[in-house]
């Protein structure tokens, strides 16, 4: 979603909290009824509430003592989806603080964040969401080094402690060229400017707090690419602190674990994982030497040039080194299913001599069982999620074989 970056005032509901944010409790007029999804819905006169708009969620709250569901901005007209029904008007309504503090505190930051990234590295922002969770910004930079992260977090944080006020008020539209708007505004008419004591100006419809102290820690907490763009996940105020509560509580457990300091975590970390992936290849080599000598079992008490089973007791991927050493004792065709990982697995498999090809397998087993996968004219490997009708599909496989001998 764009980020909110202008507000036209036009006629309608009056906008409570843009004059101010901290207001919680209301008393408004009931000037129209509706439905939205099922759902009963009003237009008041006057709201608190603020609808989803530019990245920022509505509000929560009651409104005449029914719970608020949604609160949607529709062509500027402001609905109130309720739970419920209300009585006649007038109606008081009650935004839940939490909610609408936290809101204030991500968007503010959002402010904060867009600048610093501006100032510092000319990313420019593109996008921004709020989740339940954690927010986002798409940032217009192709790349970001440690030492440029760091710069980002220190400026934002540096606004913070500062303790700037934070100012909104509106501008007409002949004047908005006297303000120095990090970006230019999309729309027309009155514009509503929020301001970030000498730092940042946007048009901007949302709610902030008064001061940028209010905010707290800003801390960015991953990145990803997105359209050549960057991605970051960003959190401010409480969010933050309990992100680093939980980080803070894994690594003393992970140092008690390891028997270490804090500070060497990492290394064991590391070192847990190099030889844990030591390991993985020893066991790998293990299992293939392992299925070759399984395969001459198998191959010692063959019926006839198709072997085939379900194996209860293996992976796919053990099943896959007993099927390619078997075929390489001889002119065999093998059929392997295995039901694992809550899924449907079928290893097809023949020796380099035998000249069918396998692929042309895969319908017919798909005739049985819905499956996905494929291979080579020697090797088919393939998944369902369906198990109860695995042994059928390995009949189905066989018989084919049988057809094409």
């Amino acid at each position: 979603m764009p980020e909110n970056d202008s507000l036209t005032v036009s006629p309608g509901t009056k906008r409570l909290y843009h004059e101010d944010a901290y207001l919680l409790d209301f008393v408004a007029e009931v000037v129209a009824r509706t439905e939205h999804e099922g759902l009963p819905a009003v237009v008041l006169d006057r709201t608190a509430f603020y609808p989803e708009s530019g990245g920022q969620p509505w509000d929560k709250g009651t409104l005449g003592g029914a719970e608020v569901v949604k609160v949607l901005d529709i062509d500027g007209t402001i609905l109130h989806v309720l739970e419920h029904e209300i009585g006649a008007s007038p109606a008081r309504g009650r935004v839940h603080w939490a909610t609408r503090f936290d809101h204030m505190q991500q968007h503010t930051g959002q402010h904060i964040l867009s600048q610093a990234f501006w100032e510092l590295l000319k990313g420019e922002t593109l996008s921004f969401h709020m989740g339940p969770d954690v927010s986002t910004l798409e940032i217009g930079l192709r790349a970001i080094s440690d030492a440029e992260w760091d710069r980002v977090e220190d400026r934002a944080n540096g606004i913070v402690w500062e303790n700037r006020e934070v100012k909104t008020y509106f501008v007409p539209e002949e004047k908005i060229g006297e303000v120095p708007l990090r970006r230019p505004p999309k729309k027309q008419g009155l514009l509503r400017v929020v301001e970030v004591d000498g730092f940042d100006y946007s048009a901007c419809g949302g709610t902030h707090c008064r001061r940028t102290g209010e905010v707290g820690l800003i801390k960015l907490a991953g990145v990803e690419k997105i359209r050549g763009n960057l991605r970051f996940e960003f959190l401010c105020g409480a969010r933050a602190l309990r992100d680093c509560r939980a980080k803070d509580r894994a690594v003393r457990k992970l140092a008690a674990t390891f028997s270490c300091s804090e500070g060497d975590v990492v290394a064991q970390v590391e070192r847990l994982a190099a030889d844990g992936k030591a390991m993985k290849k020893r066991s790998r080599r293990l299992e293939e030497r392992l299925a070759g000598f399984e395969a001459q079992e198998v191959v010692r008490a063959a019926a006839g040039p198709i072997i085939s089973g379900l194996l209860e007791d293996k992976t796919p991927e053990e099943a896959r080194f007993l099927a390619l050493n078997v075929i390489k004792s001889g002119e065999f065709a093998v059929v392997y299913g295995v039901a694992a990982e809550g899924q449907a697995h079928l290893i097809v498999a023949r020796s380099e001599s035998l000249k069918t090809d396998l692929r042309q397998l895969v319908p017919v087993i798909g005739a049985v069982l819905s499956v996905k996968g494929g291979g080579s004219p020697s090797l088919v490997e393939l998944v369902a999620a369906e198990k109860i009708r695995l042994r059928e599909a390995v009949d189905a496989a066989v018989s084919w074989l049988k057809e094409k001998k």
